[in-house]
């Protein structure tokens, strides 16, 4: 069994009445059992925004270190009206 120690937490009105609420109709045993399960999804999220922290760095020293080409806008331009008109279908000429 894991070292489980006790701490003092101050919340409020509002959020100890619905930890009653949660214990009083049986959705969990304890509040000390809701808490636990709400540093248990904190840690998870934590580690989530931990792992794409470390993905966005990487794309950005990726990205800091890849060679920079010139756009040719009027191409680009050219390219994404093509897709449009692609997807959307014959288009009446504009006038």
């Amino acid at each position: 069994m894991p070292d489980i120690q006790k701490v003092s937490i101050a919340l409020t009105g509002e959020q100890i009445g619905a930890l009653k609420a949660a214990v009083e109709t049986g959705e969990y045993a304890t509040t000390s059992e809701i808490v636990r399960e709400a540093i248990r999804d904190w840690q998870f999220k934590r580690e989530l925004r931990m792992e794409d922290l470390k993905r966005l760095r990487q794309m950005w020293d990726e990205g800091k270190s890849s060679a920079a080409t010139p756009v040719d806008f009027v191409a680009a331009r050219r390219e994404a009206r093509k897709r449009v008109d692609l997807r959307s279908g014959p288009i009446a000429p504009r006038f």
